[in-house]
């Protein structure tokens, strides 16, 4: 059994700064991937930013100027900033988890938060 708590979501002003965290707990077995992915309202779900245990990143192309992410191995969390927040940018922001070091490119993962609504509007 694994928790995922995910706090930071909110309204944020365009051009704003956002930090979205994400603690895991529960777990028998190592977390190697952890990662952010959003569903915006009538879209698939899409890759935000992941990393894995040993640092290893994978950002969205279009998003990676914007973000930075980052773990605490200890604790099994993540935090993501992204900065210049755009209307489309809204949208829920899930967190997710696995054992494997895989997930972060596969987008496959056995955990997955409840999400947390961002929404970027003046």
């Amino acid at each position: 059994q694994v928790q995922l708590v995910e706090s930071g979501g909110g309204l944020i002003q365009p051009g704003g700064s956002l930090r979205l965290s994400c603690a895991a707990s529960g777990s028998y077995f190592a977390i190697n991937s952890m990662g952010w992915y959003r569903r915006a309202p009538g879209k698939e779900r899409e890759l935000v930013a992941a990393i894995t245990s040993g640092g290893t990143t994978n950002y969205a192309d279009a998003l990676k100027a914007r973000l930075t992410i980052s773990r605490d191995n200890a604790r099994n969390s993540i935090s993501l900033r992204m900065d210049r927040l755009i209307p489309d940018d809204t949208g829920v922001y899930y967190c997710a988890a696995d054992s494997s070091y895989d997930s972060i490119t596969t987008g496959r993962y056995d955990h997955w938060g409840q999400g947390t609504q961002v929404t970027v509007s003046s």
